[in-house]
């Protein structure tokens, strides 16, 4: 087994508290909205209700796309989220898990800074390329800025 790390930050408009809350808190409801070429079908809990422990699935509307993450921390005080994906049909026993971490910062011009941190835990001597990593980093681009543009455009939410 092997671990590859890959970090990277997230500049956007909204403060960190707000963007916390919009994307960890209130997650399951309000990203399928906003993002919907991500074509979720369902986010469902199969165990707790988003505390460290939790399990949900993300089932995806393209023909059986599935994963499963586990809440590993989350902490709305620290403005701090991590979870694992412990199972899904992109792993195909090639990966273990993939942690992420995201700690959110505020911006000197008042918004925040997403630093977000991935370790990807392989099986055997599969290795992770760049253009795997690009493409989730651009996931993860397109999400935040979709609820950053949301939030902009409907302030009371």
């Amino acid at each position: 087994m092997g671990i590859f790390t890959y970090q990277y930050e997230v500049i956007t408009e909204i403060p960190p508290a707000k963007m916390f809350k919009a994307c960890i808190l209130d997650g399951e409801n309000r990203i399928p909205k906003v993002v919907p070429d991500q074509a979720f079908k369902s986010i469902d809990y199969i165990e707790g209700n988003g505390e460290p422990g939790s399990i949900k699935k993300i089932t995806f509307e393209e023909a059986s796309h599935y994963m499963v993450e586990k809440v590993e921390a989350s902490d709305k005080d620290e403005l701090v989220y991590s979870y694992s994906v412990i199972e899904g049909s992109v792993f195909m026993n090639k990966l273990e898990k993939i942690t992420y971490e995201t700690k959110l910062e505020p911006s000197s011009a008042g918004g925040s800074i997403s630093k977000i941190s991935c370790k990807y835990y392989t099986i055997g001597d599969f290795g992770i390329t760049e253009e795997g990593l690009k493409a989730g980093k651009e996931k993860a681009l397109q999400i935040l800025k979709a609820v950053d543009a949301y939030i902009l455009a409907n302030p009371r939410h």
